[in-house]
């Protein structure tokens, strides 16, 4: 979005991420003081007139009329300046320098918050433009745009340019940071499964940190591999990955979160499971994904626990959580109502009996399903043909 060295988040990301916090109802008011002058100087630092009248129709901010002529003023004053550059390269410049000018003015309204002229401006970048790579840059810019909006729609759109590009050419460096922009997308998306796939991949040779800081990119990796990967791949690609390890430390409660998982040290797995929540709750991406998550989560520890078991007394899985015997009892009930254990419960005898489905039967029932699903629309086709 604005101007980076490489290694830094984009300004825009930490504001919408700021405005993200101000919001939720969570987070007190003492931070949320920090937060408005956070936010505020942000906005006035890069003349942000539109996002800044958008902030206080949303209540976040109070208006200053003051501050919002001064930084219209100043909006109208450089956008000027930017056509003036533009005239003046289309007049005595080539076609290189005219593409620079274009592209300044799509980076100021970016830097300003004027999405739709942003993107009309950037398309007009694009036609100006004839290197795959530098048209993949216009794609990524237009990601940045649709992950401070959070327009998924956008999101999707130009991840599917990005990859019709890609099919004419392209470098690695480019190709590798799309993987993790759509990781990215399918996490906010609540597609966890490929996210970590992605996320995976992309571990190596991450570049990507106007998204977010490497540290942040573990985490989100972490939290997708736990409850998409079976246990085999989880220990080879997440347990035993050395640039997993040289990070996981740095992050609260992460390492004894897997470890303890992996360990089948459930009871440990529970305290940084409650430690884990508040980082999840108040990640902007994963906020609306929160109860979800949970939930898969106890899915994935309640399985491994039982699949070591024919029958288990509820007693001694409440001892080995942590937990009360009424806790487990309410847990399980759920998930077993909502088919996400395959267990039973005896309360009389206190005993928990697993009955595992076996996967050829499971295979063959579902065979048997299709199977009658195609032989009714080849009858209802019958009756079409003839008519």
């Amino acid at each position: 979005m604005d101007a980076q060295d490489g290694t830094q988040q984009s300004q825009q990301l930490i504001l919408a991420h700021n405005v993200f916090l101000l919001k939720h109802p969570d987070v007190s008011d003492i931070e949320k003081v920090r937060l408005r002058d956070e936010v505020l100087n942000s906005v006035q630092s890069n003349d942000m007139a539109p996002y800044y009248e958008t902030l206080v129709i949303d209540k976040v901010l109070e208006l200053d009329q003051s501050v919002l002529d001064s930084m219209r003023a100043k909006n109208e004053e450089e956008i000027k300046k930017l056509d003036e550059k533009i005239a003046d390269a289309e007049e005595n410049l080539g076609e290189s320098e005219v593409r620079e000018a274009h592209l300044a003015k799509s980076l100021y309204y970016i830097r300003i918050s004027e999405m739709e002229k942003a993107l009309e401006q950037l398309k007009v970048t694009e036609s100006k433009t004839v290197a795959v790579g530098q048209k993949m840059d216009l794609v990524f810019y237009t990601l940045q745009i649709g992950l401070f909006y959070m327009d998924f729609d956008l999101i999707s759109k130009s991840i599917d340019k990005a990859k019709n590009l890609f099919e004419g050419g392209g470098d690695w460096e480019r190709k590798n940071r799309l993987k993790v922009y759509e990781g990215l997308y399918c996490l906010s998306t609540r597609n966890f499964k490929k996210a970590a796939n992605l996320f995976l991949d992309s571990i190596s040779t991450f570049t990507t940190y106007e998204l977010f800081p490497y540290d942040t990119f573990i985490f989100y990796t972490v939290l997708t591999s736990i409850i998409t990967l079976d246990r085999v791949s989880l220990k080879q690609k997440v347990v035993d990955a050395p640039e997993i390890l040289t990070v996981i430390g740095k992050i609260p409660h992460l390492s004894e979160f897997l470890n303890s998982l992996y360990d089948c040290h459930y009871k440990s797995f529970f305290l940084a499971f409650a430690g884990l929540t508040e980082q999840i709750k108040l990640d902007r991406y994963l906020h609306p994904h929160f109860r979800f998550y949970m939930r898969e989560v106890r899915t994935v520890v309640y399985s491994q626990f039982l699949e070591s078991y024919k029958s288990v007394t509820i007693e001694a899985m409440a001892k080995a959580f942590g937990v009360t015997v009424e806790f487990i009892d309410m847990e399980l009930s759920r998930f077993i109502a909502a088919g996400k254990l395959h267990c039973k419960i005896d309360k009389v005898a206190g005993i928990l009996e697993t009955n595992r489905p076996d996967a050829k039967n499971a295979l063959y029932q579902a065979t048997i399903k299709q199977g009658d699903f195609l032989l009714n629309r080849i009858q209802k086709l019958s009756r079409v043909i003839d008519l």
